[in-house]
């Protein structure tokens, strides 16, 4: 099951939600999770290896994608902004370190 994470772009303010966990949302709908949250380039890539693999990917990548959805947000600028131990249980399941990408208090 999918658990969220509010995170925070402190250069521009922007409050977006982390997910990490499980993918139900993704394992049904397929490439058009990433087209839904933004990201056009990935859905492009999920579409193709959808079809080349005949859904074998889709499969795949419902155990993934949150994970590198977040840790494409981290790339991206933003930190975590949520409660001290959902923080802390994100940045466990992600494998990063809560001390750098945490939102100064």
């Amino acid at each position: 099951m999918a658990k969220t994470v509010m995170m925070k772009n402190n250069e521009n303010g922007i409050l977006r939600k982390g997910f990490y966990g499980f993918s139900w949302t993704y394992l049904f709908f397929g490439w058009f999770v990433p087209l839904i949250r933004g990201e056009l380039g990935v859905a492009v890539l999920h579409f193709f290896l959808a079809i080349f693999s005949c859904g074998i990917a889709q499969l795949i990548f419902c155990f993934l994608y949150n994970k590198q959805f977040t840790q494409r947000l981290l790339e991206k600028g933003y930190r975590f902004a949520d409660r001290p131990e959902v923080n802390s249980a994100a940045a466990v399941a992600i494998g990063v370190d809560l001390s750098v990408n945490a939102v100064p208090a």
